[in-house]
């Protein structure tokens, strides 16, 4: 896991897991050409972002859908 306060432009997109009441908001951006996949709290869009590998981002997801 990697500080992603220099992540240049990337497209965010909100969690299909995220919950419709608007108070467990998650949004996640592909980081292209770093491998990486990038995570942040949508209600704090200037706050902190946080890089993952994607490998383990993906490993995580498929985890949590494991939980189901």
């Amino acid at each position: 896991m990697t500080d992603g306060t220099h992540l240049g432009t990337v497209n965010w997109f909100k969690s299909s897991y995220s919950g419709g009441e608007g108070n467990e908001c998650v949004e996640v951006a592909n980081i292209h050409g770093r491998d990486r996949v990038a995570v942040r709290d949508s209600k704090d869009p200037d706050g902190p972002e946080l890089a993952f590998p994607a490998a383990a981002f993906t490993a995580f997801v498929a985890d949590v859908r494991a939980l189901g």
